[in-house]
């Protein structure tokens, strides 16, 4: 009887400690879409009611912008961040910008999505595919609409064609250096964009509207943006490249110092939980866990991958995005 007094006693301070631990707030710096962000608050405030969960939300330049800037003001605000561009975490990590952590809901993630040192894990999957406009009179069909990038470059797609600026936008960035390290492709391929048309927008979101409104035929675009707008009755397709597909992960990492160090790793738990991974699958995203269902056959997507070098990526992205900007004139 004794023991179970105490066994009983543990368990309520244990209790008592864990919910004094989750209370306050916890802030998040990302690139997402607002309602999958919302999403996410929703169902983690569902799960720690006293924990407000906040969030800035904006393209991952502004995001890279504003740590930069906080950081040389002595301190960043955010307690985690999570962006499109995983070679975007390697600089974070060398920067000082990171702290480890190592997370109880790994066991579910393959190795390869978690940072060796421990100061980052995906919390999601996106690929780059190419969208069309779809509105009657003036869209394109599914077998007219571009299987490859090299059908980008056909001249009857000229001046129709828009991708986010990839000094804006996490995953056009990677997208861009991957395609640039790729010999197949390299910056002979931008010149030749170029030559056919290419323009570029600021924002993510701003590109695909614009192709579902048929200013473009078709845009280099994600996956989950282009899946969201079709939910919505937006008059734009997708599909994925049938070679070359770049896919990347999408890390959550939790800030150096932060604030709220306590509610951090909760969210950071929740968000690759299989229930928080859940909550992404809702809301058109590629989980990270192999014990979450999907409608999408991933293997498929990642038989027709293209292989990157990520130490190359780490280190020569800002290279190849200078690049870049000099075959546009930028």
């Amino acid at each position: 009887m004794k023991k179970l007094v105490t066994l009983v006693l543990a368990l309520c301070l244990f209790a008592f400690a864990f919910n004094a631990m989750a209370a306050g707030k916890v802030m998040l710096y990302s690139s997402m879409q607002e309602a999958q962000l919302q999403a996410v608050k929703d169902a983690f405030e569902a799960k720690y009611p006293d924990v407000t969960m906040d969030y800035y939300f904006a393209s991952g330049g502004k995001v890279i912008t504003k740590m930069s800037t906080e950081a040389q003001a002595g301190q960043i605000e955010a307690d985690l961040v999570w962006l499109g561009d995983p070679s975007d975490y390697e600089g974070f990590k060398n920067a000082g910008y990171l702290q480890q952590y190592t997370s109880a809901e790994l066991d579910h993630i393959a190795p390869d999505y978690v940072d060796a040192d421990g100061y980052y894990t995906a919390a999601r999957l996106v690929t780059m595919g190419i969208a069309w406009c779809s509105l009657d009179g003036i869209g394109i069909t599914a077998e007219e609409a571009p299987k490859t990038w090299k059908e980008l470059l056909d001249p009857k797609w000229k001046d129709q064609i828009i991708m986010t600026d990839p000094a804006q936008s996490s995953p056009s960035k990677y997208w861009m250096a991957a395609m640039m390290q790729n010999e197949e492709y390299g910056p002979a391929y931008f010149e030749a964009l170029r030559d056919n048309g290419l323009q570029l927008e600021s924002g993510t979101t701003a590109t695909h509207n614009v192709v579902a409104a048929g200013s473009y035929q078709v845009g280099i675009c994600l996956d989950y943006v282009s899946a969201n707008l079709m939910a919505e009755g937006s008059p734009l397709d997708f599909h994925y490249t049938t070679e070359d597909v770049v896919t990347m992960t999408s890390p959550v990492g939790i800030i150096a110092n932060c604030a709220n160090p306590d509610n951090a790793k909760l969210l950071y738990d929740f968000i690759i939980s299989k229930e928080g991974q859940e909550v992404l699958v809702a809301n058109n995203l590629v989980t990270v866990r192999d014990d979450v269902e999907m409608a999408i056959d991933t293997s498929a997507i990642a038989a027709v991958n293209m292989k990157v070098d990520f130490d190359d990526l780490a280190e020569n992205t800002d290279n190849y995005l200078a690049k870049f900007n000099e075959i546009f004139n930028k």
